[in-house]
């Protein structure tokens, strides 16, 4: 049978809540990793009274409100009580500033913004756009050009109850618009209903979760994996808890604290964790599950260390978790299986599929309206291009096997070309971060004389290590291809990163080789394919 919009007390949020309020008063929602913890009734009540606050400052149903804020008790009730009123929920990068900072504003179409004392003096800095309130969490500042600036939990203390909704919430309003990254352009805002955000992470999406887990809540409330995962949490009944963010040093002190069961984990930072010596009390935690995306060989041993389970999926802001894997895989790359409530495709450039096999772009049509993104605000061209055919295109090189298992390949943006040679930079980092001294790497493709690409490798040695490029070059020589094994290497003491701690590859890009990149045949070393009999 043909599946069917869930009822709006399953899949929006206000709904959802005032459910589980009636039906859990006082069973936990959420936890906070810097004390203290909400009910289910306390929860709703907080969430009505900010929601009774914004709508003293003019909000109503379908407005636009700005959300820039760490991860904090403010982050998750403004959060719910923006969509309580059937208003739109736009949490931003707090690590915005400038140029893109104002584009965010302008694309945003928001008259209040509620932000954090400490960022706020950066909209001074911009043209405001629309903007006419700031509300401020976390103390005072000054002026802010010539809008009105008030403080967070005044507002919200003298508010009293909010009123209804003009009409009822419906799965296919507008719930959130969520920024991409922006490491490869300017940020998109991507347009998700209420149905979007539930249906990524459901039952049948995440079937590994269970009701009565607690999701550590490590990631930024203005990434997906922050703000659906916490939605997905409330959805079903479940628990989280908020951090303000990953830290190596202190991450299973927090998971044992507070009792946390299920995390998400960038590929990152999972080698973080599994390059910290071992202890006794490695499987002493009540950690029962870990995604971890990209699969790298990191992961599975984070699962033999730690003793989780480990999943791993392919999912992006714009869709709605259409692959995810099989308990404990084993095979780096690997993304999973397809979920059938969508069309999968891999394509080549003109949307024409490729054979079992080869590598293309995967594109995806989900099997009922509202399903995944409906484009991106204010940019028509944008939406044209990554709706084209009638498929959206995930910008994403993915092959597939003859036992349906789809593999993430590389971002398109991301593939490297040498003497012509596709070569994964995903690929080549796996096997540079296998190096006992490497921290983390990002490949990046930079000018060949001889045309098209070299392949480079930006690193960071571990603490208290040194890499010698040259050695590193003898030890990825038996473990690549030879076209693979990259020509320049550069060692900084950090990579870049964005705030969800992905490597920021763009101003390595644009650095390409600098006065202190090795170049591995200046040094004399110089590989040939092997001659086959």
């Amino acid at each position: 049978m043909p599946r069917t919009l869930p009822n709006a007390d399953v899949c929006v949020s206000r709904y959802v809540l005032e459910r589980h309020a009636r039906e859990r008063p006082e069973q936990t929602f959420a936890v906070f990793e810097t004390g203290g913890s909400w009910t289910y009734a306390e929860t709703l009540a907080r969430t009505r009274k900010v929601a009774a606050a914004l709508q003293d400052q003019g909000v109503t149903q379908d407005d636009h409100v700005v959300v820039w804020l760490p991860n904090n008790a403010e982050a998750l009730e403004t959060y719910l009580a923006i969509n309580h009123i059937g208003a739109v929920y736009i949490p931003i990068n707090t690590g915005y500033r400038g140029g893109l900072l104002a584009h965010i504003i302008e694309n945003a179409d928001a008259k209040l913004i509620i932000a954090h004392h400490d960022l706020a003096t950066r909209l001074t800095e911009i043209d405001t756009a629309c903007l006419e309130t700031v509300v401020l969490s976390g103390g005072a500042t000054g002026p802010i050009g010539g809008l009105t600036v008030l403080d967070y939990h005044e507002v919200v203390a003298r508010a009293g109850e909010p009123t209804e909704p003009s009409r009822p919430i419906q799965p296919w309003d507008l719930q959130s618009i969520v920024y991409t990254s922006g490491t490869t352009g300017p940020s998109k805002g991507t347009m998700s209903s209420y149905f979007h955000a539930y249906n990524g992470m459901d039952h049948d999406a995440w079937y590994c979760l269970r009701d009565n887990d607690r999701a550590l809540i490590n990631l930024p409330m203005f990434h997906i994996a922050g703000c659906f995962i916490t939605y997905a949490m409330l959805c079903r009944g479940g628990s989280i808890t908020m951090s303000p963010g990953f830290r190596t040093e202190t991450f299973w002190d927090v998971v044992r604290a507070t009792e946390s069961t299920m995390v998400f984990l960038l590929g990152v930072m999972c080698s973080f964790l599994i390059k910290q010596k071992p202890r006794p009390d490695d499987h002493d935690h009540p950690l029962r599950m870990v995604f971890s995306v990209p699969l790298t060989e990191e992961s599975i041993q984070f699962q033999e260390r730690f003793g989780t389970d480990l999943y791993t999926i392919f999912n992006m802001t714009e869709v709605n978790t259409p692959i995810i894997s099989r308990a404990n895989p084993r095979e780096p790359g690997l993304a999973g299986q397809a979920r059938p409530v969508n069309q999968l495709r891999i394509v080549d450039e003109n949307d024409i599929e490729v054979a079992e096999g080869e590598v293309g772009e995967l594109i995806i049509r989900p099997d009922m309206p509202w399903a995944i993104n409906h484009g991106y605000y204010k940019n028509p061209e944008a939406t044209a291009r990554a709706w084209r055919n009638g498929w959206f295109h995930t910008g994403d090189a993915f092959r597939r096997d003859a036992e349906a298992n789809y593999y993430f390949v590389d971002r398109l943006t991301d593939a490297i070309r040498r003497r012509g040679e596709n070569i994964s930079s995903f690929e080549v980092e796996v096997v540079v971060n296998d190096h006992p001294a490497v921290q983390e790497c990002a490949a990046i493709p930079v000018p060949s004389e001889h045309g098209e690409d070299e392949v480079m490798v930006v690193l960071a040695a571990k603490p208290g290590e040194t890499v010698d490029p040259a050695e590193l070059i003898d030890f990825l020589i038996p473990r690549m291809a030879h076209f693979m094994v990259p020509r320049y290497i550069r060692i900084l003491d950090a990579l870049p990163k964005t705030p969800t701690t992905k490597i920021q590859k763009t101003g390595l890009r644009e650095a390409g080789i600098t006065e202190d990149t090795w170049d591995r045949e200046a040094a004399g070393i110089r590989l040939r394919r092997e001659t086959l009999a």
